[in-house]
């Protein structure tokens, strides 16, 4: 016998599944607020101190940026299934607060420079929560997308890389402007992954879903500072 979503009679499997799913889930918001406080501390420090790998060679400072990211990401998916996997998780977020400090500090040194950044966090709020109530909602299966999306990954960080030493305005702004729609959809497909228990681990599913997020907060800052920075 079922009233609307609720099936009376379900097997304890059916039931310990939907559980596993809803503990994941919740388990993936709470690291995922959790894991912005390092990354407000790290931004913080970073642009108190000028911290930047770039402001010597690009090239250097960009195999470095690799090097420190992926040695995180082994090491976060080795230890996911304990409390060191949370703990790593959470000093990346720290070093990625690092790196994002130079667009900010560049961005604070508008005259507008806090209320953009306010503006982009509250866009990087409102999209976060588009894609989670249609991810949550929604009876359309959007793991097709994952394929697509990561091509155009590709395509943008060739470009972003290129334009590091290119330096053109209009390309960085195309950049960032498809960067917000491809990250925007990661987070979409991600949060899915999770509520129809394709993820099980909610370690590894809050670093996907923290990398899309940051990626559409910083772009957003990023096309904010070029179209609406007030430099007077």
């Amino acid at each position: 016998m079922q009233y609307g979503d609720n099936t009376f009679g379900s097997s304890p499997s059916v039931l310990v599944d939907v559980a596993a799913r809803n503990r994941v889930l919740r388990n993936t918001y709470a690291l995922l607020a959790l894991s912005m406080i390092p990354t407000v501390l790290g931004a913080w420090i970073g642009v108190r101190t000028g911290f930047s790998f770039f402001a010597g060679s690009p090239f250097i400072g960009l195999l470095v940026f690799f090097a420190v990211a992926f040695g995180f990401f082994f090491a976060i998916e080795r230890f996911k299934n304990s409390g060191i996997g949370v703990l790593l998780l959470l000093g990346f977020t720290f070093f990625m607060g690092l790196m994002l400090s130079r667009l900010i500090g560049h961005v604070l040194g508008m005259a507008n420079g806090a209320q953009l950044i306010m503006t982009a966090f509250g866009g990087t709020a409102a999209i976060f929560g588009v894609m989670a109530t249609v991810a949550t909602v929604s009876k359309r299966d959007f793991s097709g997308l994952g394929k697509w999306l990561f091509v155009g990954f590709l395509v943008i960080l060739v470009a972003g890389i290129a334009n590091i030493w290119l330096q053109m305005p209009a390309l960085m702004l195309t950049i960032s402007a498809l960067a917000v729609l491809i990250f925007s959809a990661f987070i979409l497909v991600d949060l899915q992954r999770v509520v129809t228990g394709g993820e099980t681990n909610y370690v590894t599913a809050t670093l996907s879903i923290y990398l899309s997020v940051y990626n559409v907060f910083s772009n957003l800052l990023a096309i904010l500072g070029i179209v609406g920075g007030d430099r007077d």
